[in-house]
Protein backbone atom coordinates (compact mmCIF):
# COMPACT_ATOMS: atom_id res chain seq x y z
CA UNK A 1 0.00 0.00 0.00
CA UNK A 2 0.84 3.54 -0.71
CA UNK A 3 0.17 6.85 -0.21
CA UNK A 4 -0.58 9.21 -3.31
CA UNK A 5 -0.75 12.88 -3.15
CA UNK A 6 -1.67 14.71 -5.71
CA UNK A 7 0.49 17.81 -4.54
CA UNK A 8 -0.35 20.80 -6.61
CA UNK A 9 -3.27 22.41 -4.31
CA UNK A 10 -2.65 20.00 -1.51
CA UNK A 11 -1.94 22.27 1.69
CA UNK A 12 1.55 22.23 3.53
CA UNK A 13 0.03 21.21 6.94
CA UNK A 14 -1.44 18.40 5.05
CA UNK A 15 1.42 16.94 3.44
CA UNK A 16 3.29 17.44 6.79
CA UNK A 17 0.44 15.12 8.20
CA UNK A 18 1.18 12.35 5.85
CA UNK A 19 4.77 12.41 6.34
CA UNK A 20 4.55 12.17 10.20
CA UNK A 21 1.99 8.90 9.20
CA UNK A 22 4.61 8.08 6.80
CA UNK A 23 7.67 7.40 9.06
CA UNK A 24 5.32 6.30 12.11
CA UNK A 25 4.04 3.29 10.03
CA UNK A 26 6.29 2.80 7.51
CA UNK A 27 3.91 3.45 4.66
CA UNK A 28 5.70 4.55 1.05
CA UNK A 29 4.22 8.01 0.24
CA UNK A 30 4.69 9.63 -3.47
CA UNK A 31 4.23 13.19 -4.22
CA UNK A 32 3.12 14.12 -7.45
CA UNK A 33 2.46 17.78 -8.58
CA UNK A 34 3.79 19.96 -11.59
CA UNK A 35 6.58 22.00 -9.73
CA UNK A 36 9.38 20.54 -7.42
CA UNK A 37 7.61 19.89 -3.34
CA UNK A 38 10.29 19.70 -0.72
CA UNK A 39 9.75 16.17 1.14
CA UNK A 40 11.72 14.40 4.03
CA UNK A 41 14.62 12.74 2.76
CA UNK A 42 13.21 9.13 5.13
CA UNK A 43 13.67 7.20 2.47
CA UNK A 44 9.64 6.39 2.58
CA UNK A 45 8.43 9.65 0.55
CA UNK A 46 9.33 10.01 -3.07
CA UNK A 47 8.08 13.29 -5.73
CA UNK A 48 7.41 12.53 -9.66
CA UNK A 49 7.30 16.13 -11.12
CA UNK A 50 4.43 16.36 -13.88
CA UNK A 51 4.63 18.86 -17.21
CA UNK A 52 1.96 21.94 -16.19
CA UNK A 53 -1.26 20.78 -17.88
CA UNK A 54 -4.78 20.18 -17.24
CA UNK A 55 -5.65 16.50 -14.90
CA UNK A 56 -1.59 15.91 -15.53
CA UNK A 57 -1.11 14.79 -11.62
CA UNK A 58 -3.90 13.10 -11.97
CA UNK A 59 -3.21 11.01 -14.84
CA UNK A 60 -0.04 10.21 -13.56
CA UNK A 61 -1.21 8.66 -10.07
CA UNK A 62 -3.76 6.58 -12.03
CA UNK A 63 -1.15 4.91 -14.27
CA UNK A 64 0.50 3.57 -11.01
CA UNK A 65 -2.43 3.56 -8.92
CA UNK A 66 -3.05 0.12 -6.98
CA UNK A 67 -6.20 -1.31 -5.42
CA UNK A 68 -6.24 -0.67 -1.64
CA UNK A 69 -3.77 2.55 -1.92
CA UNK A 70 -4.69 5.65 -0.69
CA UNK A 71 -5.36 8.60 -2.76
CA UNK A 72 -5.06 12.57 -0.99
CA UNK A 73 -6.86 14.63 -3.04
CA UNK A 74 -9.57 17.40 -3.60
CA UNK A 75 -10.63 17.10 -6.74
CA UNK A 76 -13.77 14.57 -7.08
CA UNK A 77 -13.29 13.29 -10.69
CA UNK A 78 -10.01 12.71 -9.94
CA UNK A 79 -11.54 11.13 -6.66
CA UNK A 80 -14.20 9.48 -8.74
CA UNK A 81 -11.93 7.69 -10.64
CA UNK A 82 -9.64 6.36 -8.45
CA UNK A 83 -12.78 4.64 -6.20
CA UNK A 84 -13.30 2.91 -9.39
CA UNK A 85 -9.63 1.48 -9.21
CA UNK A 86 -10.40 0.48 -6.05
CA UNK A 87 -8.55 3.18 -4.14
CA UNK A 88 -9.45 5.20 -0.81
CA UNK A 89 -9.34 8.78 -1.40
CA UNK A 90 -9.34 11.33 1.33
CA UNK A 91 -9.55 15.18 1.02
CA UNK A 92 -7.45 17.57 2.57
CA UNK A 93 -10.76 18.53 5.12
CA UNK A 94 -10.85 14.49 5.94
CA UNK A 95 -13.84 13.45 4.18
CA UNK A 96 -13.78 10.00 3.02
CA UNK A 97 -14.58 9.34 -0.36
CA UNK A 98 -16.56 6.53 -1.47
CA UNK A 99 -18.35 4.19 -3.55
CA UNK A 100 -21.44 5.14 -1.75
CA UNK A 101 -21.16 8.78 -1.86
CA UNK A 102 -18.71 9.69 -4.79
CA UNK A 103 -21.47 10.17 -7.33
CA UNK A 104 -23.27 12.57 -5.19
CA UNK A 105 -20.30 14.59 -4.33
CA UNK A 106 -19.57 14.66 -8.06
CA UNK A 107 -22.90 16.07 -8.93
CA UNK A 108 -22.92 18.32 -6.16
CA UNK A 109 -19.57 19.63 -7.96
CA UNK A 110 -20.32 20.07 -11.18
CA UNK A 111 -23.98 21.58 -10.27
CA UNK A 112 -21.95 24.11 -8.20
CA UNK A 113 -19.73 24.44 -10.91
CA UNK A 114 -22.45 25.50 -13.64
CA UNK A 115 -23.79 28.30 -10.90
CA UNK A 116 -20.41 29.41 -10.68
CA UNK A 117 -20.08 29.84 -14.58
CA UNK A 118 -23.53 31.31 -14.61
CA UNK A 119 -22.61 34.04 -12.66
CA UNK A 120 -25.18 32.20 -10.19
CA UNK A 121 -23.07 32.34 -7.28
CA UNK A 122 -19.24 33.07 -6.15
CA UNK A 123 -16.78 31.89 -4.80
CA UNK A 124 -15.13 28.80 -3.60
CA UNK A 125 -14.31 26.45 -0.19
CA UNK A 126 -14.34 27.85 3.06
CA UNK A 127 -10.87 28.47 4.79
CA UNK A 128 -9.21 25.54 5.98
CA UNK A 129 -9.71 25.58 9.63
CA UNK A 130 -7.75 23.61 12.80
CA UNK A 131 -10.89 21.62 12.97
CA UNK A 132 -10.60 20.36 8.98
CA UNK A 133 -6.78 19.52 9.70
CA UNK A 134 -7.82 17.13 12.74
CA UNK A 135 -10.54 15.57 10.92
CA UNK A 136 -8.24 14.77 7.68
CA UNK A 137 -5.48 13.47 10.49
CA UNK A 138 -7.65 11.24 12.22
CA UNK A 139 -9.42 9.90 9.07
CA UNK A 140 -5.82 8.89 7.94
CA UNK A 141 -4.89 7.32 10.62
CA UNK A 142 -7.76 5.11 10.74
CA UNK A 143 -7.07 4.31 7.46
CA UNK A 144 -3.76 3.18 8.21
CA UNK A 145 -4.41 1.09 11.09
CA UNK A 146 -6.95 -0.56 9.25
CA UNK A 147 -4.61 -1.43 6.44
CA UNK A 148 -1.69 -3.24 8.70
Amino acid sequence: MRIWIDADACPNVIKEIIFRASERTKTPVVVVANKPIKVPLTGLVSTIQVPHGFDMADERILKDLMAKDIVITADIPFADAAIEKGAFVIDPRGDLYSKENIKDRLATRNLMEGLRNAGLISGGPKSFSLKDRQAFANKLDKLLAASK
